[in-house]
C-alpha cells in the first residue's frame, strides 16, 4: 500500500469510529485506540503535505450534530477538542514551548473526565440553553429541558453577570451506572458497555423523566465567554464558579515547571481507581486568560492545552476457577472465572480464554495471579500471567477429554484449536439447538423462552426437537406441574408450537442448526430444490449449483442428512405436519438476481422484514452489512453509519419509494 492509500484507509478508518463514538455512542475501539489512529494520521499528513485535505478527520472537531433529541443550535464559542498526547515526553514539549512563547506561564492539572461535552448559557443568572458540542465547530443539540435535571447542573447563579457560558462534561458516577444496569437487566434490556455511552445515551434522551432517573453528573472545566464579569485566570473562574455552588473538576493542580506538571499527572494516575467515576487522562491547560488570546487555536484544538491520554487500564486480579461451556455445536469454550475488578467503568469477574492452545501460550493455572484489560473499552480478556507471583503446586490447566456436561468423550477436530463434544444428545447441545430451532429467524414460535426449554429438557419432556411437536400429547401434566405455567400460558404456547407447521421449508431448515447454513442460504437451497426429499438425497455437486453454497456448506448439509438419526428426525418432522416444501413461488419475475442489498434506518410506510422479502420475492439478496459486494442500500431516517460506508464506497442509496419504482 503506498502513502496516499494509507492515509486515505486512515481517513476513512477514523471517520467510521467517529461516528460510532460521537453519533451514535456505541464505539467499537478504545479511546487509546482511536487517538493512535488519529496520531498516525497527523504524522503521516505532516510528512506528506502534498495529500493533506480540508476533509481530513485531523480538521475536524468531534461528530455530526443530530436532531433527535432537539433542535440545533449554533455555538457562540466552538466547542473544540484538545490535542491529545501519549507519553510523558510530549507533555514536557508542550511545557517547554509554552515557557518560551510566554512569560513565566502558569499551568492547571486536572481529570479528563470521561463524558460527553456540554455547555451551558446563563443570561442575568438564569439558564437559558445547554447544548452538546455537535459537529464543535457550528451547530450542537439542544439539550436544554434534559440538562435542567441533573441535579449539578444550577438553574440560577447568585451572583450573576449579563452573560456567562461554562462548558463542562456529563458522566455517570460508577454507583449510578451500576444501578441503572442493573434495571435494564431487570427489564430484559441489553446493558450498556460503559458509562461514557450511558451518560451519552441519557443526555439525548427525548424524554426528560429518563434523563432525572439515570442520575447524571457535571463537572464545568472551562469559562467560554462572559459579559459583565472578567476573571484573570482559569483558577480564578473556578473560584468564582465554586461560590455559585457550580461543581468544577475535582483537585486540580496549580504548576509552574515541567517537573511539577509530571508529578502532578502521576498523583492523578495513582489516584485514578479509588475516584467514584471514570477518567481517562490528565489536561494541562495554561492559566492565564491573556495567555490563552494570544496563543489562540488551530481549527481543530487550542494552542493552550494538550491530554496526556493514559494506556488502556489494566489490572490484577486472582483466577478462582475456569469454567467450561458447551455450545450448540458441540465446541468446549473455557471462562476465566476471578476476583471481580473494576475496569472502565463496570465490575468485571469473567473473561474467555478461547481454547486450550490459547491457554497452553498463557500458561495459566487455577490460583495464578492474572492480569485483564478492556478489549475496546468493552470486552474483558486475560492479558497475562504473573508467573512470578505463582504458588507451590501450580499445575497448568487441561481441557479434560470427556466433555464437562454429558461425560461422553471429546475430540480436538484437525486442523482448528477446537475441542467438541461429538454426543448429539449431549443436553448442553439440547438445550442451545432448542433455542436456535424455536428462534425468530427458524421456527419462530412465540413464546417459547429459554427457561421453559431448560426446564423440558430437565424433566425428561424434549430429547430432540421433534419431541416439541407431542408436547401436546402432554398437556395435563404441563399443567400440573406448571413447567410452562397454568392453563391459560400452556395453551398458548401449544398452539404456537401448532402454528410453526405452516412454516415455510427454509425455517425448517435454519432451525436443524446444520454447520454454515443460516437462514438467507436456507431459504437459497429450499428455493432451488423445492422440498426435503430432493434436498435429503442431494449430492454436494448438486448443492454448490445453489447461488452462494461453497462446497463446504454443501458437505455439511451432505454429512447431516447422511446419518441415520438425522433421517428419523426428519421423519418424525414430516409425520407431526410439518412443511417439507418450499411454500415460495419460483421466481417468475428475477429482476433482482445477483443484486444484494441492505436495509437500515425507519421506512416511511414498510416494515424492513416486508422489505426483505419483497427484495428476495424477485430474486435479490439481503444482508446485514454493507460492503463492496452491495449492490443498493435501502434507507430510512436515521440511517447512520451504513449509510456513511455506503456513500464512501460509491454504493447508490435508494429510498422506500424508489424501491416501489424499481419493482413496478
Amino acid at each position: 500500500m503506498d502513502i496516499k492509500q494509507e492515509i486515505e484507509e486512515l481517513r476513512k478508518q477514523i471517520e467510521h469510529h467517529s461516528n460510532r463514538y460521537y453519533n451514535e455512542d456505541d464505539p467499537e475501539i478504545s479511546d487509546y485506540e482511536f487517538d493512535r489512529l488519529m496520531q498516525k494520521l497527523k504524522q503521516l499528513e505532516q510528512e506528506h503535505p502534498e495529500y493533506a485535505s480540508g476533509n481530513s478527520p485531523t480538521q475536524k472537531v468531534g461528530g455530526a450534530a443530530k436532531r433527535k433529541a432537539g433542535v440545533l443550535v449554533r455555538h457562540n464559542v466552538p466547542m473544540l477538542s484538545l490535542q491529545d498526547v501519549f507519553t510523558k515526553e510530549d507533555v514536557l514539549k508542550f511545557v517547554e514551548e509554552m515557557q518560551e512563547q510566554l512569560q513565566d506561564p502558569e499551568f492547571v492539572v486536572e481529570y479528563k473526565i470521561d463524558g460527553l461535552s456540554m455547555s451551558l448559557r446563563y443570561e442575568n443568572g438564569e439558564l437559558k440553553l445547554a447544548e452538546t458540542r455537535g459537529d464543535g465547530i457550528n451547530f450542537g443539540e439542544d439539550v436544554t429541558e434534559n440538562a435542567r435535571v441533573i441535579p449539578d447542573v444550577r438553574q440560577r447563579l447568585k451572583d450573576s453577570p449579563e452573560y456567562l457560558e461554562i462548558r463542562g462534561e456529563v458522566y455517570m458516577k460508577n454507583e449510578d451506572f451500576d444501578a441503572v444496569n442493573a434495571r435494564q437487566e431487570l427489564l430484559g434490556k441489553k446493558p450498556f458497555a460503559n458509562p461514557r455511552n450511558c451518560a451519552a445515551g441519557t443526555l439525548r434522551q427525548l424524554d426528560a423523566s429518563i434523563t432525572k432517573e439515570r442520575k447524571l453528573s457535571m463537572f464545568i472545566f472551562n469559562i467560554q465567554q462572559t459579559r459583565g464579569i472578567t476573571f484573570a485566570s482559569h483558577t480564578e473562574g473556578y473560584e468564582y464558579l465554586k461560590k455559585q455552588g457550580v461543581p468544577v473538576i475535582d483537585d486540580y493542580r496549580l504548576c509552574r515547571s515541567g517537573e511539577e506538571v509530571i508529578a502532578a499527572i502521576e498523583e492523578i494516575s495513582e489516584n485514578r481507581g479509588k475516584l467514584p467515576y471514570d477518567i481517562d487522562g490528565a489536561v494541562v491547560k495554561v492559566n492565564r486568560y491573556s495567555d490563552r488570546e494570544r496563543l489562540g487555536a488551530t481549527s481543530k484544538v487550542p494552542r493552550w492545552a494538550v491530554a496526556y491520554k493514559y494506556p488502556p487500564e489494566e489490572k490484577e486480579t486472582v483466577l478462582k476457577e475456569i469454567e467450561l461451556s458447551v455450545g450448540r455445536t458441540g465446541r468446549i469454550t473455557p471462562t476465566a472465572v476471578f476476583e471481580p475488578v473494576r475496569l472502565c467503568g463496570t465490575t468485571v469477574s469473567r473473561a474467555t480464554l478461547h481454547n486450550q492452545d490459547f491457554m497452553d501460550e498463557l500458561e495459566i493455572g487455577i490460583g495464578d495471579t492474572i492480569v485483564v484489560y478492556k478489549s475496546g473499552e468493552i470486552i474483558p480478556k486475560v492479558k497475562e500471567v504473573k508467573k512470578e507471583k505463582r504458588q507451590n503446586g501450580w499445575v497448568p490447566f487441561q481441557i479434560p477429554d470427556v466433555c464437562p456436561v454429558c461425560r461422553e468423550q471429546t475430540v480436538r477436530e484437525n486442523d482448528t484449536a477446537d475441542i467438541r463434544c461429538i454426543n448429539e444428545n449431549c443436553p448442553a447441545q439440547l438445550e442451545r439447538h432448542l433455542i436456535n430451532f424455536v428462534g425468530r429467524d427458524a421456527m419462530d414460535i412465540k413464546g417459547f423462552g429459554t427457561v421453559y426449554i431448560e426446564e423440558l429438557v430437565k424433566n425428561g419432556y424434549i430429547k430432540n426437537i421433534a419431541d416439541i411437536y407431542d408436547l401436546k400429547n402432554h398437556r395435563e401434566a404441563l399443567i400440573e406441574e406448571g413447567l410452562i405455567g397454568k392453563e391459560k400460558n400452556t395453551d398458548k404456547l401449544l398452539e404456537a408450537i401448532e402454528t410453526s407447521k405452516k412454516n415455510d421449508a427454509y425455517r425448517l431448515l435454519t432451525g436443524l442448526g446444520i454447520s454454515n447454513v443460516g437462514k438467507a442460504a436456507a431459504r437459497a437451497i429450499m428455493r432451488n430444490l423445492r422440498n426435503f426429499d430432493a434436498l435429503m438425497n442431494a449430492s454436494s455437486e448438486r448443492l454448490t449449483e445453489v447461488e452462494d453454497i461453497g462446497e463446504v456448506s454443501a458437505e455439511c448439509i451432505r454429512q447431516f442428512f447422511a446419518k441415520e438419526e438425522n433421517r428419523r428426525l426428519m421423519k418424525r418432522l414430516k409425520e407431526a405436519g410439518l412443511t417439507m416444501e418450499c411454500l415460495e413461488e419460483e421466481n417468475e419475475d428475477a429482476r433482482f438476481a445477483g443484486l444484494t442489498f441492505v436495509i437500515t434506518g425507519t421506512l416511511p410506510t414498510m416494515d424492513r422484514k416486508d422489505a426483505a422479502a419483497l427484495i428476495e420475492k424477485m430474486g435479490g439478496k439481503v444482508t446485514g452489512s454493507v460492503s463492496k459486494k452491495t449492490t443498493y442500500l435501502l434507507a430510512g431516517e436515521r440511517a447512520g453509519s451504513k449509510r456513511k460506508k455506503a456513500e464512501e464506497l460509491g454504493i447508490p442509496v435508494i429510498s422506500e419509494e424508489e424501491l416501489k419504482q424499481m419493482t413496478e
